[in-house]
């Protein structure tokens, strides 16, 4: 694993809480456990088409983060998804919020797009979004802005999109077919969907790597209902975020994979689930480990 003098593992990140704002204290609480990136959600997508408000609100993000040495990762709104006039016109905001902050990576909810609505629906609805993106991922690289679309998984069981499905993701960045443009593997997701669809989740992953820039990291119980959930874990819910080993994600098979890649690995682990931080980045090392992996 990389490091740089001081001995900070250059690909570790953690998320800053949504709803919280990341002052310079608690963001120096990351940097001494030993981060060296931070993960913060955008204000909601409607603020994003007012350029005065993303001139405020990215700026005073980008102030707190020049007292660190932190790296700054973006997460788009949620319910962002380009392919329609007002959506594209929030992701341009998205970008520019991006730049003002000083980040050139933000995470973006691709695909999000329910299967229900039938093949030729999705098809059309994903190709709305394959357009606009094409012109959003080129005005985004002129910023020195990387656009990272993430595989997503269902909450509860029953719903599915077509952003389930890292392949899906794959398809679209490679149509994109620009630097700027690359996947967020979030192997908390995989492993519910890869439980979903009874694919052993090294192989479900397998045809995207070579396309991830970034990597999110949590922990869930898969697909089941049935495994125990002792510390009051909601029952039906299946997207957790625990901290890595708090669940059944298989880290023993995954950490030679983390270890041989070069993309970031970035903590989303919900507070109710998170332990202090200095524990989080000693996990963290951990998995990344593959001789340590199985201890986890």
């Amino acid at each position: 694993m990389a490091t740089d003098a001081v001995g900070v593992d250059l690909r570790l990140g953690i998320d800053q809480p949504t709803g919280h704002w990341p002052t310079v204290p608690r963001l120096k609480s990351y940097e001494a456990a030993g981060f060296a990136h931070v993960q913060v959600r955008m204000p909601p997508r409607h603020l994003l088409t007012d350029p005065e408000m993303v001139a405020v609100h990215a700026g005073a993000l980008n102030e707190v983060l020049e007292l660190t040495g932190l790296h700054l990762i973006l997460h788009a709104p949620d319910d962002l998804l380009a392919g329609d006039p007002e959506h594209d016109a929030q992701f341009e905001g998205a970008i520019e919020y991006a730049a003002r902050a000083g980040c050139d990576l933000v995470v973006y909810h691709a695909a999000r797009v329910p299967l229900k609505l039938g093949a030729d629906a999705v098809s059309a609805r994903l190709a709305a979004e394959r357009t606009s993106l094409r012109r959003l991922i080129k005005r985004a690289a002129k910023l020195g802005v990387r656009v990272a679309c993430e595989n997503l998984a269902p909450v509860y069981p029953g719903r599915e999109f077509a952003c389930h499905d890292p392949q899906v993701i794959g398809a679209l960045v490679r149509a994109l077919d620009n630097p700027a443009a690359g996947i967020c593997l979030d192997l908390g997701h995989a492993h519910i969907v890869s439980e979903l669809r009874k694919s052993e989740i090294s192989e479900f992953i397998k045809p995207v790597l070579e396309q991830v820039i970034l990597f999110h990291v949590h922990d869930n119980f898969g697909a089941s209902l049935s495994r125990d959930r002792s510390g009051g874990r909601e029952p039906l819910r299946l997207d957790l975020h625990l901290a890595p080993g708090a669940g059944s994600v298989p880290w023993s098979k995954l950490a030679p994979l983390l270890a041989r890649h070069q993309a970031p690995v970035q903590l989303e682990v919900h507070p109710p689930a998170r332990p202090e931080v200095a524990t989080l980045a000693i996990v963290v090392r951990e998995l990344m480990t593959p001789r340590t992996a199985a201890a986890i």
